[in-house]
């Protein structure tokens, strides 16, 4: 009998890894993730400063100081988000109060057209918001944001710009972290009946699934576009450690918006792009063995390198939702997503009390530009809450 090596290796990964959901007691995670956020909240009131008014959402940790940040901010809708999903996870009415206390706050940002980042301002916020509440109020937040973010598309090239500055680096340039923001579009379409956000979620993820992956199934992070021709002028990064390399962050976000994409639009070649997306990650040789990554995979420093706790909260929410669809490796996503659930409330949680409230430490914002290196970051805690919820709903726990 011929035995395939692959499928055996993969068996006997599976097998020896630890069924660490189970022994998450997640009604104390929750009840921990909690505490820390009544901190946080205590701790952003404190830090508020009467000269500068617009800063009101926190951020990260920066020299032992809590950094908040205005709603234009890409970071500033994830706070809201959080709350939300404490309340999805609490049913305790405190959080709802507070939710809609900080969704609010990012109102003005559904007209915002200079960005691409509208679907983590103002879909964490007000998408969680309306799922939970069903606020009328809520729905025509997230149908206006997503006709600000449409006058960033360019049907020439078929993608949405991602950035407008440093315009004498690049013409057009798309970022991997933009797939997430197609979730709003989707929604728009939902809610609006209105096909064309979806029209354009579709053909900017077709895009970015033809000109951002590299054969390996890795991803770049920057590709920009010439506005005139829609010819990809080049492929780049800002974030990673190299053009050819593969920032961690990045993966994941890839990860995670095409398997959006699939639940979206059930077509085949999305829940196929997000399963080599898996497969490279899960497999990839600097992958530590408790699978949360190094800020880039590629970075030479490995293993003195920093790890960053962001992009395997992502990754394991994608996993979660990804294990759902796919038929023939969802048992193996799953475990995988639990390992590393289990990781970042063993070793990378925030000790209660401590770091103004924030969840998670140890994550990296933007290593090349010396910025937000081994910290807490908001987006991190987001989606290992999100992560969280997955896992709970996924083994049938109650609140």
């Amino acid at each position: 009998m011929r035995i395939n090596l692959s499928c055996l290796a993969l068996l006997l990964s599976v097998l020896a890894q630890p069924a660490a959901a189970q022994r998450l007691n997640l009604k104390k995670v929750f009840a921990q993730a909690a505490r820390q956020t009544t901190v946080l909240l205590a701790e952003t009131d404190k830090a508020r400063n009467p000269e500068k008014p617009a800063l009101v959402v926190p951020r990260t940790e920066e020299n032992g100081q809590l950094k908040l940040v205005s709603t234009p901010d890409w970071t500033s809708g994830f706070f809201a988000g959080n709350l939300w999903f404490l309340y999805q996870a609490t049913g305790d009415k405190q959080w709802l109060t507070q939710a809609r206390r900080f969704t609010q706050l990012s109102e003005p940002e559904k007209l915002n057209t200079t960005t691409h980042d509208l679907g983590f301002m103002i879909y964490c916020p007000f998408g969680n918001g309306y799922r939970l509440a069903q606020d009328a109020q809520y729905r025509e937040v997230i149908i206006q944001a997503a006709r600000s973010l449409s006058t960033r598309f360019s049907p020439t090239a078929g993608v949405l710009k991602s950035w407008d500055h440093h315009d004498k680096n690049w013409q057009f340039p798309v970022i991997i972290d933009n797939m997430m923001n197609l979730e709003l579009l989707f929604e728009a379409t939902r809610l609006s009946g209105d096909s064309a956000f979806y029209c354009l979620a579709v053909t900017h993820a077709n895009t970015t699934l033809r000109n951002h992956y590299r054969p390996d199934f890795s991803s770049y992070h920057v590709v920009d576009y010439d506005p005139q021709t829609g010819a990809v002028r080049g492929k780049m990064t800002a974030q990673g450690y190299a053009d050819a390399s593969a920032w961690a962050r990045g993966q994941a976000w890839g990860l995670y918006g095409f398997t959006m994409c699939y639940r979206e639009t059930r077509n085949p070649i999305y829940l196929q792009q997000a399963e080599h997306i898996a497969q490279f990650i899960l497999h990839h040789p600097n992958l530590p063995p408790d699978k949360v990554p190094y800020w880039d995979y590629n970075d030479p420093t490995i293993p003195n390198a920093p790890r960053d706790v962001s992009a395997a909260a992502i990754a394991a929410s994608a996993l979660y939702e990804l294990s759902t669809f796919s038929l023939a490796n969802g048992t193996y996503y799953r475990q995988q997503a639990d390992v590393m659930l289990h990781s970042l409330q063993a070793h990378y949680a925030a000790p209660l009390g401590k770091n103004h409230g924030f969840l998670l430490l140890h994550s990296t914002g933007h290593k090349p530009a010396k910025s937000e290196i081994d910290t807490p970051l908001i987006y991190a805690d987001y989606y290992y809450l999100e992560a969280l919820l997955r896992a709970r709903d996924l083994a049938g726990a109650k609140k």
